[in-house]
């Protein structure tokens, strides 16, 4: 396939300094940081005390700050939230207007190591291209994080991509994004959190910890995010309602893109009904494979 470029996708960086600033995310993420360099960009999510996602994250480490990109619709808020916390610690935390996402899909090993990008790179593993960091999201995804003149300025040879193949992209791999419609609707276990290596369950304390670990080691969850694809002819919005056969309300959107025939999802669906005829705005579902296996509890 032929390596193609978005230039501006619609998340944002909230960037985080200040001489405790490793300190306070470790204690305010569900993912261990302490230990965490620039060569690793995980994801993380920040929870309320019930567990409930209020942001998922992506974590980079730079020399003298961190970026935490998220959906631009939650930034803002997130960073105003996030910095109720922050009391006498040495922080500052805000949206950085001047650092932007892109994304590159589908180049092959040769197109990569021309420009910077080893095709050995883990998954989630970081490159740094001079002012930019190119994070492996996937097998055939990166996003590039850095000053918008730079992202601009990179792979100016390759067609564009639009936002919403991105979007496709990260729905084929089973990666949530936590938009307005759905902060705090679910606990990180419902979003495959702790398969997305997104959940350390052996660090300190972090807001819901307690309720991710009863889950992970004493419970279960009811529900877990699956894939679909769905012939609806409208867009679908993150909070729709999945429905059984019956009407009853068995699950929720997390995120769609349009596909080549409909669209594509991601939603959380209860077990029980994983199964049977599923339906979002009166069109059927029809589950499909995602790259990891979903935990049965």
């Amino acid at each position: 396939m032929t390596p193609r470029y978005c230039s501006a996708l619609s998340y944002a960086c909230i960037e985080v300094r200040g001489a405790d600033a490793a300190t306070f995310l470790n204690g305010q993420l569900s993912r261990a940081l302490d230990m965490l360099d620039a060569s690793h960009a995980p994801l993380a999510g920040w929870h309320d005390p019930r567990g409930r996602v209020r942001a998922l994250l992506r974590v980079l480490r730079r020399a003298d700050r961190w970026w935490l990109v998220t959906p631009a619709d939650v930034a803002a808020a997130t960073a105003k939230r996030l910095a109720m916390f922050v009391l006498r610690a040495a922080v500052k935390i805000e949206v950085a207007p001047d650092v932007g996402v892109a994304a590159l899909l589908d180049a092959d090993d040769s197109w990569l190591a021309s420009h910077g990008l080893p095709a050995d790179t883990p998954v989630n593993g970081v490159v740094t291209l001079g002012a930019l960091a190119g994070v492996r999201i996937g097998p055939s995804l990166w996003h590039v994080v850095g000053p918008r003149s730079a992202i601009d300025a990179f792979a100016p040879e390759l067609p564009r991509a639009s936002e919403p193949d991105t979007q496709l992209a990260e729905i084929r791999l089973g990666l949530p994004a936590i938009h307005t419609q759905v902060v705090e609707h679910f606990v990180a276990q419902m979003l495959n959190l702790d398969v997305l290596d997104a959940v350390s369950f052996d660090k300190g304390c972090y807001p819901g910890q307690e309720v991710i670990a009863r889950v992970h080691h004493l419970g279960s969850v009811k529900r877990r995010m699956r894939r679909y694809a769905c012939d609806a002819h409208a867009p679908i919005a993150p909070g729709a309602t999945v429905s059984a056969a019956d009407g009853s309300n068995v699950g929720e959107v997390v995120g769609a893109a349009p596909a080549d025939r409909g669209f594509e999802l991601l939603a959380v669906v209860e077990h029980s009904a994983s199964g049977g005829e599923l339906a979002v705005d009166g069109a059927p579902l029809h589950e499909l494979p995602l790259p990891y296996a979903i935990p049965t509890t």
